[in-house]
């Protein structure tokens, strides 16, 4: 088994910052890669950015240059730093993370979300 586990999110007003944390753990070989997704209401999961396990990390165009996606490969974790936040970003953000488990199979993993609010 593997476990996504996220941590971060909150309240914050428009123009702030904002930290998020995602953990994989368990029977992982090996990561492929490690991002988040998001989903505001009424709308599809999409992509915020990914980093893959070549280092190449994929943005979406609405957070290009306000957010920054880092890793720490021992901690099999990954850091989104959200800078600059508006209130389009108010949403659930999920964690996925491509693994390939100890039986050589590929799977994706989520965690279960947690919520960004920005407001004022």
């Amino acid at each position: 088994q593997v476990q996504v586990v996220e941590s971060g999110g909150g309240l914050v007003q428009p123009g702030g910052s904002l930290r998020l944390s995602c953990t994989a753990s368990g029977s992982i070989f090996s990561l492929f890669a490690m991002g988040w997704y998001r989903q505001g209401s009424g709308n599809q999961r999409e992509l915020v950015a990914l980093i893959r396990n070549s280092g190449n990390t994929n943005y979406a165009d609405s957070v290009n240059g306000r957010f920054t996606l880092s890793r720490d490969n021992a901690k099999n974790t990954v850091y989104l730093q959200m800078n600059s936040l508006k209130p389009e970003d108010t949403a659930v953000y999920f964690c996925k993370a491509e693994v390939q488990t100890l039986s050589l199979n590929k799977f994706d993993y989520w965690g279960q979300g947690t919520q960004v609010t920005v407001s004022s």
